[in-house]
């Protein structure tokens, strides 16, 4: 049955990989990995069991007989909602983001951005747009940010050509600076939530290779934009019945948004509790100051709805959810089968350099999907108990080399190509890009800029 389960995921990867060209949408394929591979696992269950968990299985029976419905029951409560826990902590971190912003920007938190790239000039607009999306997607979550700062730019650019170097420039930079924190990407999470890596730590590492590998190509994208751009400029949106803030009750909740996630690290620290925690407490928090700032408005239910999202881009946040949930427990079930550790053992064996592994991974998250290769490596090796005894196994200690080289070439190779990454999907539906396009005009660039930063990296990791 292990077999099954491998050939599974193998055919996931593999739709999940040419869903751009199949139209299957790769939510609904992580969903069906997940779900399918602990139906097959549960079915063969006391196999699975007494290869891995006999110890604690016999004690869970104590003095109770072996059945089958009894190994259901302990993998139910001991293996599976293990798996469903991890999961779920990144989906509750995910969807209180997403409410932060929500609140944030249906009260015109994010109204600066328009006012500052109120421009013609291409150069002014690129960078201002990009660097306020590094910046955001650090603190925010880079899926969020690259998609409100693409219907921004969607809005404000008219030339089609024009939008689709910017926005993948918006898509870069979101990306690179999603990943150079432990907040701003779901990967960057789950390594913090497990204990691979510290957040100053990692940040102080990736923050310079990441800065590189996103400005090396805005730079050489800069050059093929005209001087001036063909934008149009539509009004302000109405403030009389959405909101009565100020401009300084709008700073207080920017303030309480994003201070409330940098403070997430601390929290996590002091009380040892899960990040998303954390994340649920900065949104009721701003909750309710939206509701005493907004309290007129709401007895008279004045608030409208226009303020809020797209329809159609919250349900791609909603796919996103999903298929993170999907994959982290189609990514449990095979860990659960020890096909991973085997794996490992042979990486170990025959290829014993993390660089490697980390470049042939960049490479397929162009091909795949970031996250998805991302996690696989994940799951391949546990975290290693400091004072480990050879150099390589150091490797795989907290804050060691392999987490930091996954979180780059992955999150880098995602960008390589559109498809790597779920906005960089978003901006092919969106402009109607190409692949063939975007491997033309986009690919080196991210490549140039891509290898600059691992060269950076590497020096940061042997000699600092």
């Amino acid at each position: 049955m292990t077999l099954i389960i491998v050939i599974l995921l193998l055919l996931g990867y593999v739709v999940i990989a040419t869903g751009h060209m199949t139209g299957v949408n790769k939510a609904a394929i992580a969903i069906f990995i997940g779900t399918v591979g602990w139906v097959v696992y549960v079915c063969y269950g006391t196999d699975f069991v007494m290869a891995r968990h006999a110890e604690d299985y016999l004690s869970y029976l104590g003095d109770g007989n072996h059945s089958s419905e009894a190994v259901k029951y302990y993998i139910y409560n001991n293996v599976f909602l293990y798996w469903v826990g991890r999961a779920a902590s990144i989906v509750m971190f995910l969807l209180a983001t997403m409410g932060i912003v929500e609140i944030l920007n249906n009260n015109g938190c994010f109204d600066f951005i328009t006012k500052w790239i109120r421009t013609r000039n291409s150069k002014r607009l690129l960078w201002t747009i990009t660097i306020a999306t590094f910046i955001l997607s650090a603190n925010l979550d880079n899926l969020t940010t690259a998609t409100m700062m693409l219907v921004i730019m969607h809005s404000i650019v008219q030339n089609r050509r024009q939008r689709m170097l910017i926005g993948s420039a918006i898509v870069l930079a979101a990306n690179c600076g999603g990943c150079f924190t432990v907040i701003g990407d779901p990967i960057g999470l789950i390594m913090w939530g497990d204990g691979a890596v510290t957040a100053t730590n990692f940040t102080s590492y990736m923050a310079l290779p990441a800065l590189l590998a996103w400005v090396i190509p805005t730079i050489l994208i800069n050059r093929e934009l005209p001087e001036r751009l063909d934008t149009q400029w539509s009004p302000m949106p109405y403030r009389g019945d959405d909101t009565n803030l100020n401009y300084w009750q709008r700073f207080v909740m920017f303030i309480v948004g994003l201070g409330g996630l940098w403070f997430i690290p601390t929290f996590h620290i002091i009380t040892k509790l899960s990040p998303f925690l954390g994340a649920l407490c900065v949104l009721s928090i701003l909750w309710v100051v939206n509701e005493l700032f907004n309290r007129k408005l709401m007895s008279a239910d004045q608030m409208s709805e226009h303020r809020f999202f797209p329809r159609a881009l919250q349900y791609g946040y909603i796919q996103q959810i999903l298929f993170v949930m999907g994959i982290m427990l189609g990514m449990g079930v095979v860990t659960e089968t020890g096909v991973f550790a085997d794996v490992a053992v042979w990486i170990d064996e025959n290829i014993h350099s993390v660089w490697i592994l980390g470049i042939v991974s960049g490479l397929l998250s162009g091909l795949v999907d970031t996250f998805t290769i991302a996690i696989s490596n994940l799951s391949l090796y546990p975290v290693a108990e400091s004072g480990a005894e050879s150099e390589y196994i150091a490797q795989f200690v907290t804050n060691g080399d392999y987490w930091k080289i996954i979180a780059y070439t992955t999150t880098i190779g995602g960008c390589m190509l559109s498809v790597g990454s779920v906005s960089g999907l978003a901006l092919m539906k969106m402009e109607h890009i190409r692949l063939g396009w975007y491997l033309k005009n986009l690919t080196p660039k991210v490549l140039a800029g891509g290898l600059i930063g691992l060269l950076v990296l590497w020096m940061e990791l042997n000699f600092m």
